[in-house]
């Protein structure tokens, strides 16, 4: 299996600690869904901090505000309130055009469900970033993301002739093309089996330990979580617990108590 079950304690202590090294940085960050009385409060508040080069899960019961924390810190949604700050750049003063070019260039997404366009080839799929981006497509770069990845042997086939766990692997790929200041994960290893999921989070692993992304995974997943540096839990849209150097055990004991106190 390609990346180790190391860690890679990120320098400066836990999250949210020291701004200037926080590669991801939600200030009072609010976001309400409706108006008025019936209005849903899904992130109540929360500030927090996101470690250059570090692992962070994120975690919380059903309703808790994961999605909607990492669609904020993504700037795939705009907070009611508050500010998001990705590598220095506070999102909020960005127009959407200037979003989306932001997003192609210094975000990279790996989803559950692939997201990988059928018709193109795995080589096409994870260089379709730069080519949005226009940017130029380096023969060395492709061949050193697919083979930190293991595909390299698949860039001529397409994602129907590709197993989930590839297909996951090709997303990895496409994620780190542009080497952004952040990978977003959503739930990366649902759609896995358990022998897969472990391979894909090792690649996800790697990429902090080895590579110094930074890389944000929301799951709900104890074994999934213990890969990460820390974990980061939510509880009716606030942060409400981080735990260092986690354990399945350890994660799944906090859930359990979170679950409890709804």
């Amino acid at each position: 299996m390609l990346g180790t079950r190391g860690r890679n304690q990120p320098p400066g202590g836990p999250i949210g600690i020291d701004p200037s090294r926080s590669a991801v940085r939600l200030t009072q960050v609010t976001k309400e869904y409706g108006r008025g009385p019936s209005a849903v409060v899904a992130l109540d508040q929360v500030s927090t901090g996101i470690t250059a080069g570090s692992f962070t899960a994120v975690m919380g019961p059903s309703g808790s505000g994961k999605s909607t924390f990492l669609h904020c810190a993504a700037g795939l949604d705009r907070p009611t309130s508050g500010t998001v700050q990705l590598g220095g750049q506070d999102l909020g003063e960005l127009d959407e055009k200037q979003l989306t070019r932001f997003r192609r260039t210094r975000i990279g997404f790996v989803f559950q469900a692939f997201n990988l366009l059928p018709s193109l080839t795995v080589e096409q799929n994870i260089t379709l970033p730069l080519r949005l981006a226009g940017a130029g497509t380096a023969h060395g770069a492709v061949h050193d993301v697919t083979a930190s990845v293991g595909v390299t042997g698949l860039l001529g086939r397409r994602p129907s002739q590709l197993s989930g766990g590839q297909q996951q692997r090709v997303a990895i790929a496409r994620a780190l093309i542009t080497r952004p200041e952040v990978i977003f994960a959503d739930e990366p290893t649902g759609a896995l089996d358990p022998d897969t999921a472990e391979d894909v989070l090792g690649l996800l692993r790697k990429a902090a330990t080895d590579l110094h992304q930074t890389v944000v995974m929301v799951t709900h997943d104890p074994v999934a979580a213990q890969h990460a540096d820390q974990v980061v839990f939510l509880a009716a849209g606030r942060v409400v617990r981080r735990v260092d150097a986690p354990t399945a055990a350890q994660v799944k004991g906090v859930m359990t108590e979170l679950r409890r106190t709804r």
